[in-house]
Order: C-alpha cells, then sequence, then structure tokens
C-alpha cells in the first residue's frame, strides 16, 4: 500500500504544475463572443478540479499515518463555503446551487478540511448537469445519530455496477464512468478514503432524473453541548 500510495503522491505533484498554468491561462483568456466564454470556462473547471484533485491524492499519505485530526466540524459553514468559492470561480449566474438546512443538530465529527473536499468534489460534478431549468442542490439533515449532506444533480443515472459498490462500503476504484461523462470516479475514489478515515458512509441514490451522492457522518454531541 505504501509504494502505491508513494506512486500516486509522485504524479500528483508532477502534473500539478502544469495544471497550475492552464489555470492561469484561462484565467488571462480574453476571446470575445459566447462560444470563447464557454472555452475559457470549460478550462478553468476542468484544471481547477484536477489541481484540487492532485492535492487531494497529496493528502492520502497524510491518512495513513494519522496527520487529519478529529473534531466537531459545523456541517452547515463548510456548505457556504463551498458554494461561496465555486460563485466565486463561476460566477453566481453560472453556479446556481439550492441549498436546503433540514437539520437540527450542527455539528458532526470528523474533520474539516476532509469534509470540505468530498462536499466540493461531489458539487463540482454535479454542476456539470445544470441547465436552465433544473440545478444542484446540497441538502444537510438529521438521520438517526448522523448528519447527512447530499448533493443532487439531474444528470444521467449513475450505473448500477458504481451504485452497488457504493452501497455495499467497497472502495471505489478510480476508472471512468462512460455513462456519465460528467462524473469522475477519481472524486469518488478520493471521497472513499476520506469518509473511511473520518469513520463516515458514502453513497448514491438513483433517480429516475439523476442521482444524489451523500456522505453521513457521526454527530457530534459534544459540538452541540456548547
Amino acid at each position: 500500500m505504501n509504494v502505491e500510495v508513494d506512486g500516486i503522491l509522485a504524479a500528483a505533484r508532477e502534473l500539478k504544475r502544469p495544471l497550475t498554468e492552464l489555470r492561469q491561462l484561462a484565467f488571462c483568456f480574453d476571446g470575445a463572443g459566447e462560444f470563447d466564454e464557454v472555452v475559457r470556462e470549460e478550462m478553468i473547471s476542468i484544471s481547477e478540479r484536477a489541481i484540487r484533485q492532485a492535492n487531494d491524492l497529496m493528502k492520502l499519505k497524510k491518512l495513513e499515518v494519522g496527520l487529519f485530526e478529529m473534531e466537531p466540524v459545523a456541517v452547515r459553514a463548510v456548505c457556504d463555503e463551498v458554494v461561496m468559492e465555486l460563485r466565486q470561480l463561476f460566477g453566481k449566474q453560472n453556479a446556481n446551487v439550492k441549498v436546503r438546512y433540514k437539520n437540527r443538530e450542527p455539528v458532526a465529527w470528523g474533520n474539516r478540511e476532509l469534509l470540505k473536499s468530498i462536499v466540493w468534489n461531489f458539487l463540482l460534478d454535479a454542476r456539470k448537469y445544470d441547465n436552465a431549468e433544473y440545478h444542484s442542490t446540497i441538502t444537510v439533515k438529521g438521520v438517526h445519530d448522523r448528519l447527512l449532506i447530499g448533493v443532487r444533480d439531474y444528470g444521467p443515472k449513475l450505473p448500477e455496477s458504481v451504485w452497488r459498490e457504493m452501497k455495499s462500503g467497497l472502495e471505489i476504484h478510480p476508472e471512468s464512468i462512460a455513462m456519465r461523462p460528467g462524473t469522475s470516479v477519481l472524486s469518488l475514489f478520493i471521497a472513499s478514503k476520506f469518509s473511511k478515515y473520518m469513520n463516515a458512509k458514502i453513497g448514491a441514490v438513483r433517480h429516475r432524473d439523476g442521482t444524489s451522492f451523500y456522505v453521513s457522518l457521526p454527530i457530534s454531541r459534544q459540538g452541540s453541548l456548547f
């Protein structure tokens, strides 16, 4: 396992520099016309996701030695921060995200940095399927003794094989999903690693008109006392 992680870490470091340069070029792109703006937005989206995934892959080594501290995490604050960053990146009109908070308990037990990465990856994937009528949605609710953060999109239905892997708690492998080209299985792979570290669970619900990805964490009774 150490050799595998070391290889992933080295690859992530090599990829990060050209990706950063690509993102900078996209921000400087000054083409005129609607098509040029679409190209620019796509360049930013691809490079931003790839850079964040490279950063997340570089965290795998830290998971092995337990460098991420477990603590009470204010879940709504994490979701608000992800939505704000997404709107800053793409503009409010191009990142219309609905947010629904239904939770009474405000604090979960986990790691803020790892949880933020999971939500960001789910939401960035979901945004690929937004249109004029339907927008991706974040929902936070309490389910028994856990807080569940779900991200709903309106893309193609998740393949049953991937859905069964998530339902069974199996480790997701970083492969492509042909039926959902906007969804990165690398994101799901990262989410499965981070959630396992936090004693959290990830899963998916298949809808007729899309998919909901979720992560659920234990409620922090310690944080609720305050």
